[in-house]
């Protein structure tokens, strides 16, 4: 790993006219303003379409694109839609949050205009992109026959035909339901087209895009209606157990995520065909990729569908290196980063050593004042990628409120903060200055910053808070905040720990 830094923003949280952050112009100029601070990487969340709790790593779909993020100028430019269904299409409210439920009618409101409109060349791209891209089709029947059962999750939906995902029944569906099928499947090729053409405007400012994908899928989803063979499903499309991690430091009594856990007798027997695929659309999409809970691949939580909490399960073996040995196969130097948060045991260390892909540290939790914990930043590998804190975590500032007064002690002389005043917030904070600063000197080679630390925000701009189902997932940032950050200091702060090339070292 060439020794770099990033910033972690997701898209949703860039400024811009439309109620979220999307593949606009704002998004480029995010890029050239961090590439100029020094940065070589920007790491977003994943790219799918937000599910229960307006989470996007809770999704309809481990294929399918946030339609949130298709920019309605671009529709405009291709004369799709008129001024006045731009103009409908900006939101009124304040530019701090997202708001879901606006966007979701109003985002779904503009392509539809949009749809009526397209061309002949346009229905020809889209047919090409559903031949390339054949999981599309599954998603576009998917949502199709929602739309017609009042959006019921697929095992109650009325014709029997439907829930099989019986081929007699999709052929059904793709003629008799066209034109709401087509949409879908155009839905995806616009946000394919513009994400691939901002990328190139990204990659070309200097800076690479490192992805995200959770490592579970949610029940209500194309995926496992159209695969059901591949996850634990039981005849009557129930479960019997289902995906989350025992206590941790986010939750005392774990994390009940409630996703189908995976049938990986039935994924060897296909070679791993289905984890391939999704490997590879994401390769597409990004110049990196991190998985969430990769320790999963070695052994996973499994808890009782009855129960009310994760803190009564099991640890179930996972495929370990018989599925990363297929895709180092077919995709050799993978760039996965590999999130392995949380306790690791032997087996686990074992796997991921083998695995060869650089893991993670958080520097919020290496602050136990009795402990020597492997987030401190002397322990940090080269082959590994250092955080500030995650999407999961509490600002720096929001951390360092609510610590302990021993937590806190111990932080601000590790990071020699010797400015009593260690509250201060804003772009030039000095305790996230020094935070970063332990971070970016060390071994580590890769970097990450969210974008709340770079502007000293607190804990109100925290983008996630685990187990707490709604209110997450909102935050975003101004433009003007934007260029608050203190570039300079940033730069020379990436050429001090050369973490960056701009004008020379």
């Amino acid at each position: 790993m060439q020794r770099g830094s990033g910033v972690l923003l997701h898209i949703s949280s860039l400024p811009g006219p439309f109620g979220a952050g999307c593949f606009g112009s704002e998004a480029v100029e995010f890029a050239r303003q961090i590439h100029e601070a020094g940065f070589s990487y920007w790491q977003v969340l994943p790219f799918s379409q937000p599910g229960n709790g307006d989470s996007p790593y809770q999704s309809f779909s481990a294929f399918a694109g946030n339609y949130y993020f298709i920019d309605p100028r671009k529709l405009k430019e291709q004369g799709l839609i008129t001024q006045a269904d731009l103009e409908e299409a900006m939101y009124k409210g304040p530019p701090y949050s997202v708001d879901f439920p606006w966007l979701m009618k109003s985002r779904l409101a503009v392509l539809r205009k949009a749809y009526a409109n397209i061309t002949e060349d346009i229905v020809r791209e889209t047919e090409l992109f559903l031949s390339a891209n054949p999981w599309a089709d599954d998603v576009a029947l998917y949502q199709t026959i929602k739309d017609g059962e009042e959006q019921k999750p697929w095992w109650e939906w009325t014709d029997p035909g439907l829930r099989l995902h019986s081929e007699t029944a999709m052929d059904d569906i793709r003629e008799s339901r066209h034109d709401e099928y087509f949409f879908h499947c155009y839905v995806e090729y616009e946000f394919y087209r513009q994400w691939m053409s901002v990328k190139d405007q990204i990659n070309d400012a200097g800076v690479q895009v490192i992805g995200d994908i959770p490592i579970y899928v949610s029940d209500d989803s194309a995926d496992v209606w159209a695969n059901s063979d591949l996850f634990l499903v039981n005849p009557d499309h129930t479960f019997t157990s289902v995906a989350g991690v025992p206590p941790d430091y986010f939750c005392a009594d774990g994390q009940l995520w409630g996703n189908p856990l995976y049938n990986w007798e039935v994924h060897k027997t296909t070679g791993y065909e289905w984890w391939l695929l999704r490997l590879k659309v994401n390769f597409e999409r990004f110049d990196q990729l991190r998985i969430d809970h990769f320790r999963g691949f070695s052994s996973y939580w499994s808890v009782d569908a009855k129960e009310s909490t994760a803190r009564n399960g099991v640890w179930m073996k996972g495929p370990g290196m018989d599925l990363f040995n297929r895709v180092n196969e077919v995709f050799p130097d993978s760039p996965i980063i590999a999130e392995d948060l949380g306790e690791i045991d032997d087996d686990v260390r074992e796997f991921l050593g083998q695995a060869g892909f650089p893991g993670m540290h958080v520097l919020q939790f290496g602050f136990d004042p009795n402990g020597d914990s492997t987030n401190l930043p002397h322990h940090y590998e080269k082959n590994s990628v250092a955080y500030t804190g995650t999407h999961d975590n509490n600002t720096i500032l929001g951390w360092l409120w609510d610590a302990s007064p021993e937590e806190r002690d111990f932080a601000l002389k590790y990071c020699n903060v010797t400015n009593k005043d260690w509250g201060t917030g804003g772009p030039d904070s000095p305790s996230c200055r020094a935070m970063l600063r332990q971070v970016w000197q060390s071994h580590a080679g890769l970097a990450i910053v969210p974008a709340q630390d770079l502007l000293g925000y607190g804990k109100d701009t925290r983008m996630n808070i685990p187990g707490t189902p709604e209110g997450n997932w909102t935050f975003r940032v101004t433009a003007d905040a934007l260029k608050s950050m203190n570039t300079a200091w940033l730069l020379e702060l990436n050429r001090l720990y050369r973490r960056c090339m701009v004008h020379g070292v």
